[in-house]
């Protein structure tokens, strides 16, 4: 792909061994400067590639800002902003998360002490390309990432104002897990003929992940079922999935009672207590995760296996938000979900959704993880 040596470094010092599919296909025409789009279920890199092909591009000599990252939340705008930094440590790239909540004049004195990457929801960006806090002369790349969540968040109008203050050979590229009707409006609008990288919600979604069922019969009889499994796996670390803050609290408390450290994660917490959490976890200061499904804190928690569904999703598109995971990049991963008998036709309807096959967890599982 003839990336410049210092961002193949970052690449591999974060640990991505091999283009994933997504990657393979839509990189080349990103760092070749056409406008693209990508529509891939969540979980197969798309994030990623628009970050190597910004850094790819940029122009080292100007310290103005070059690229602008549309994101539908803070924590997206929080997470793409640490995988900048980290994919170009040996780029000596400067990027900002320009985001709500942060006072205005911080981010008028970050930006025009110059960066190079800016990333952010559309609400503060807009106004800072207002007030010309943001020069937008030197912007060359314009990236909507999730554009089915900016557009489901009603920023549709906003994007389309933004746009107007962008020079007019900007290079467009956008991403979306979900097939959006006023995706094609949008990319009408904004994109001059654009690649359109698109997969299907099933297609190697799940590939390289091995995914198994524990039927516990009841409720109650859960808790035990994930001893005996912490008991009989050598578990380097494991994220373990529940529907409710309550249950997760539940089950963080009782899991520090066998002397296991454990982070947990949801919604309900502020900005620091999530940022701790992911920390402890991230340097394996804590070997477990129990979390909800937050898909802003993603970007930044590592790949790990297994991934057990203490409870499975209330939704099934998100069984490969939270499953996907574990196989990332190539690795291959592990997948453990626990149904109660009220639970085995969901699970069924989960196989057929995504054309897979869920088995029953074997006696030997240790071998196989």
């Amino acid at each position: 792909m003839n990336l410049r040596e210092p961002l193949l470094h970052g690449i591999y010092g974060y640990g991505l061994e091999r283009p994933t599919d997504v990657q393979q296909r839509a990189l080349k025409a990103c760092t070749s400067g056409y406008d693209v789009i990508v529509q891939a279920p969540s979980g197969m890199g798309k994030t990623i590639t628009f970050i190597i092909a910004v850094l790819q591009q940029l122009n080292m000599e100007c310290k103005d800002c070059q690229a602008l990252i549309l994101v539908p939340t803070r924590e997206l705008a929080q997470g793409i902003h640490r995988i900048v930094l980290a994919l170009g440590e040996h780029m000596n790239v400067t990027c900002y998360a320009c985001i709500g909540g942060v006072k205005f004049r911080e981010d008028m004195k970050q930006v025009e002490a110059g960066v190079q990457v800016v990333v952010g929801t559309p609400g503060r960006i807009y106004d800072m390309l207002k007030r010309s806090v943001l020069h937008s002369e030197n912007i060359k790349m314009f990236v909507l990432d999730e554009v089915d969540e900016l557009l489901s968040r009603g920023y549709k109008d906003q994007i389309y104002d933004l746009s107007t203050m962008l020079p007019e050979n900007v290079q467009v590229m956008v991403t979306s897990a979900t097939k959006v009707f006023d995706l094609l409006e949008i990319t009408a609008k904004l994109m001059n003929d654009p690649v359109k990288i698109l997969f299907k919600i099933e297609e190697r979604t799940l590939e390289g992940i091995r995914q198994f069922y524990v039927n516990v019969e009841r409720e109650e009889w859960k808790l035990d079922t994930l001893y005996d499994l912490f008991d009989t796996l050598t578990i380097t670390q494991a994220v373990i999935f529940c529907n409710t803050r309550q249950k997760i609290d539940w089950l963080t408390e009782k899991l520090r009672e066998r002397n296991l450290t454990v982070s947990a994660l949801h919604p309900d917490m502020d900005e620091k207590q999530r940022n701790d959490a992911i920390r402890e976890f991230r340097t394996g200061s804590s070997r477990i995760l129990v979390r909800t499904d937050m898909l802003e804190s993603d970007t930044y928690i590592p790949q790990v296996s297994p991934v057990i569904n203490y409870d499975l999703p209330t939704n099934r598109e998100s069984y490969v938000h939270r499953i996907g995971r574990s196989g990332r990049f190539g690795r291959k991963g592990t997948a453990i979900n626990f149904i109660t008998n009220d639970e085995q036709q969901t699970l069924h309807h989960i196989e057929q959704y995504y054309n897979t096959r869920i088995e029953e967890l074997p006696m030997n599982i240790n071998d196989l993880i």
